[in-house]
């Protein structure tokens, strides 16, 4: 089955697992709004996409301000995100979770 790291986190929730917080974001001006949403000093963002090793890829980072997420969502939408687990043409990089 394939699901993504946000849909996962919403079933686990739903069975009363504790989940980090965050939200979900299509468009780097929505990453930066969930930033903000949630308050903090410090955002994880991670490409939602069908593979692991995302974070060797170049698809998960931590940001320390706003617009640094903003910056790197920019960078992230629309790349094919090449890892591990996925051939030479990666996967397309839709939605990111902050």
């Amino acid at each position: 089955m394939d699901i993504h790291e946000y849909q996962a986190k919403e079933i686990l929730a739903r069975f009363g697992v504790p989940v980090p917080r965050g939200g979900l974001a299509y468009s780097p001006e929505q990453a930066a709004y969930r930033a903000r949403e949630l308050g903090g000093n410090a955002w994880v963002v991670k490409a939602q996409v069908h593979a692991g090793g995302r974070g060797a890829a170049g698809g998960v980072k931590v940001c320390k301000t706003v617009d640094e997420v903003q910056t790197f969502a920019a960078s992230l939408f629309g790349k094919q995100l090449v890892t591990k687990q996925t051939d030479a043409n990666g996967k397309g990089v839709y939605r990111l979770w902050v």
